[in-house]
This record gives structure tokens, sequence and C-alpha cells, in this order.
């Protein structure tokens, strides 16, 4: 066996660092954008931030007036107006303004200074808040009047619950590693299974449902009248505790012979247990709704859909005017400072031309969307059209993996609303007039939706029907493909759906 040197020519695609930078600003979301690139400008010296027009204005105007004030006044001409109009020259200094503004005066507050500001709560301090869920509970618990031991076991209790207010772990797992046995704490989850809401502190659907019946004052059927605690042993209880799955199904007629009950008597049951909270919890759950701004607009000029890139609240980069000067001269300094500058002015660079090229890309797949979409944007999400990544990339010429890193994260404002560039690509269906078009499935989930809002609760359409329908309406679909379409909808099955009453 012999050895040899052979030389090879070859090519390779390398991820270079800069490449890889560029490719993740590309994927990253607004807010994820500003975070990005307010840490470029802390982390590198040679990027700066670029004021708009309006602070350039108003910095020059300032600057203006700086210089022209010791001219206004000659030195010979004495002042206009008293001492009181023209006011002290202190009050017009930047510390006169923070005292002004720190001390902090409220309606109703002495004229004398305090002896300290940390006596007065900020004014964040102040803002009320929902009360969550445990905190209503451990205000109950200090009033409850129970020794201090059953109050801490409370506590470790009330610490465990979900927002929903169930018990979802073992009593065994709450003591664990405490002196408290498992006798103690079910006798202290009784006590607080006692408190408002009503059914806080189940450990399971059917006992929630059953410890808000103690506090219903109604016989078996639900007429008022009866004592508290009238409905233990009774039909709505056996049907929460033995037929819960019976009655999601609407197996009226089944539940009442296992109960030995009429089907009325069930009915009557049903109506009772619909007006129960299954969540306790659920109104003391923060519903905080969070703002989505756009990446970019699309509007109508001159009959034409037009993209606007939205900028706005993006810092403006650019290289320091101050360190380019700096380099330009020659005065960097040693070596090391030279190509420490070089290393952060290349980086800089790198940075500016990567939101550059990113807001391109966004553009062009935004206007290629709109350019397939265009009726969508006309007429609504019933003319949507099937639109795959690929018929995108091949329309602006660039790879389906940066469509796929555009799209994702990252929000539309139309006519239609806000929408996530997500939305506009979906699966098509083939129309039965036209073998050549399909159907957005979009626009077939809209059209199942519809059927649904509008069908006799009574007798509720199934899936075959909503097929048949369909087919009237030009779209082959599949019995199994609506029944899919209708579960990722949330919408209920025909059997689910029938009210009887």
């Amino acid at each position: 066996m012999k050895l040899r040197l052979d030389l090879k020519l070859s090519q390779k695609l390398i991820m270079t660092p800069q490449l890889q930078q560029a490719i993740k600003l590309l994927q990253l979301s607004r807010l994820e954008l500003q975070q990005s690139l307010a840490q470029h400008l802390m982390e590198n010296p040679l990027l700066d931030e670029l004021q708009t027009e309006a602070e350039e204005g108003e910095t020059g105007a300032a600057e203006d007036k700086a210089e022209e004030a010791p001219a206004a006044t000659s030195p010979d001409q004495p002042e206009e107006g008293t001492p009181e109009e023209r006011g002290s020259p202190e009050e017009f200094t930047a510390s006169g303004w923070e005292e002004y503004f720190g001390s902090d005066r409220r309606s109703g507050a002495s004229e004398y200074a305090s002896s300290s500001q940390d006596e007065f709560p900020s004014y964040e301090q102040t803002v009320a808040k929902p009360t969550s869920l445990e905190e209503h509970l451990l205000w109950q618990l200090s009033l409850s009047g129970l020794p201090d031991r059953a109050k801490t076991l409370g506590r470790l209790i009330i610490g465990n619950l979900d927002d929903d207010g169930y018990l979802r772990i073992p009593l065994a797992e709450v003591v664990a590693g405490t002196d408290f046995t498992e006798a103690d704490a079910e006798s202290a989850l009784r006590d607080i299974q006692t408190f408002d809401p009503t059914g806080v502190g189940a450990r399971d659907l059917p006992e929630c449902l059953v410890l808000q019946l103690g506090h219903l004052g109604r016989n078996l059927i639900g007429s008022l009248g009866a004592r508290p605690g009238a409905l233990k042993g009774s039909v709505v209880e056996g049907v929460i505790l033995h037929h819960l799955k019976d009655l999601e199904k609407k197996q009226y007629a089944k539940i009442a012979k296992a109960l030995n009950v009429t089907v009325e008597e069930v009915f009557q049951a049903t109506k009772i247990i619909e007006n129960l909270e299954p969540k306790p919890g659920r109104p003391y759950t923060n519903t905080q709704n969070y703002v989505i701004v756009p990446d970019v607009f699309v509007v109508k000029n001159e009959g034409e859909w037009v993209v606007l890139l939205n900028d706005e609240g993006l810092p403006r980069m650019r290289i320091s005017p101050y360190y380019k000067q700096l380099m330009a001269s020659g005065q960097g300094g040693t070596p090391e400072t030279k190509a420490y500058m070089d290393e952060k002015l290349r980086a800089a660079q790198w940075v500016i031309r990567s939101i550059e090229q990113r807001n391109k890309t966004i553009v062009k797949v935004v206007s290629s969307i709109v350019k397939f979409q265009e009726q969508f944007f006309d007429h609504g999400v019933q003319y949507l059209k099937p639109l795959v990544l690929k018929q995108v990339a091949e329309d602006i010429g660039m790879h389906e993996s940066t469509i796929s890193r555009v799209t994702a994260n990252k929000y539309m404002y139309c006519p239609q609303g806000m929408l996530e560039l997500k939305f506009f690509f979906n699966a098509g269906l083939q129309r039965a007039d036209q073998l050549s078009d399909m159907h957005s499935s979009v626009s077939v989930r809209e059209m199942i939706r519809k059927m649904v809002a509008e069908e006799d609760a009574k007798r509720p359409l199934k899936d075959e029907e909503i097929a048949a329908r369909l087919r009237t309406q030009q779209v082959l679909i599949a019995r199994r493909t609506v029944a899919k379409y209708r579960a990722e909808e949330n919408i209920p099955s025909a059997s689910q759906r029938k009210r009887f009453f």
C-alpha cells in the first residue's frame, strides 16, 4: 500500500457568521427585532441611532435659541417687567425642573416640603390591578378564624391550585417534606372548599359540580324552596357522578334508563347542570389582550394595492460620525485599538446592510402575496385562493426556506383586518364546475361555519349533509374532510349540537 498526496478542488456552501446573523434577523418578529437592534446599539460603539427629522428640528431650534439668548438683551438696556413677571433665572435651569417634577405634590397635600419623598408611593403602585384567585382565597383564609396551623396548611394548598381553581396534585404530594399528615390536608381542603367561588379546591369536574350543588336550595328537579343540600342523592347528582360522558353525547334515554327516571326529569336536571360553573377560577383569570403591531400595511392607492413597510418604533442606525472621522484621520491609537475598531466597523456595516435586505425581502414577499390574493383584498375571505410557499418563491426568485422565514411571526394590516402572513398559505379543494380551479381550505371552513350557524338546533346537520350541501356549491369534498375541518374549528358533532328544548 503506497501513500501519496492528491490535490482536489471542490465548492462548498459555508454559513459564515455574517450570513447566519442575516438569516436570524430575517426570521425575527417585530418585538424581537427591536430587542436585537437595541442590543447591537449597546454593544457596538460604532453604531449610532439616527434621529428623526422632527427630533433633529427640535434640537436645532433649541440650539438656535440658546445662541440668540445672550444677544437678545444688551447690558446698556434694562430688562422690561418686574422681577416677579420675569421670573428668577433659576426656574429655567435643568436642576430647577428636576426639583419641580420630583416634588410629587398630590391634591390635598401640604404646601410644606415632606421630610422624605419616599413616604409617597409611586404612581405605578397606585394603579389598581385585578384580584387574583390566590389573593381572594388568602383573604378569606385570613378571616376564617381557623387555627394558625390550619392556616399554614391552607396557604400551602391554595398555592398549589391552578388557574381554574382545581387541585391537580395528590394531597400526599402537597404535604411532602412537612410535618403535616394527609388527614390534616384533607381537613384543610374541606375548609377551603367552603370559600368563594363555589367549587374551588375540587380535584376533578364531578367534585366541583357536586360542591356547587351543595349550595343550591333546590329539590330533586330544581324548583325553589328546598333546604340547602337537598340535591344530594338526586337525579342531578346521579348524572354528575356517573353520566357526564353520556350527557356530553346527549344520550338522555340511556341516562333515564340507568337512573330509573323519566327523560323529562333528565331534561330538567340538565338545565340545572348547565347553570353550574365548570371552572370556578374563570372570573379571576387574567384576560389581558396584547397589541400586535403590523410589519407591513396593504392599502389601495389609485386603484392598485400598495405594500408599505412599517418602520415606526424601530431605531434607524448609522455609523457614528465621530468614530468614522477618528478612523479616517488615522488617530485610532494602538494597533490593538485599530483592530478592534475595524472589527466593530465591519460588524456595524453588516448589521445595517442586513436590516436593509430584510426590509426589501419582506416587501417583495408581501407584494407577491398581494398579487396572488388580489381578489381576497377586494372581496373578502370567500375569494381566498390556495397558495403554497413554492409559488411565491418561484415568483420572486428566492428559496422556499427564505419565504418561510419571512412569513414567520410577521403580521399585515389590510382592509380585511390584522392577519398573519402564514394565513395566506393554505391547501386547495377541487371545484366541481372548473377542474382547473380550486377552492381555498380557509373559504371552505368559512362555508361550514356559516352552515352550522344557520342550521336548525333541533335537527343539526350531519357531516354527510354538510358535504352534500358543499357539493351543490361546486366544492368536491369528502365526509372525513368535513369532520376534520369541523374539529379544527372547534365545532361539536351533530349529536352534541342537538337541542331538545
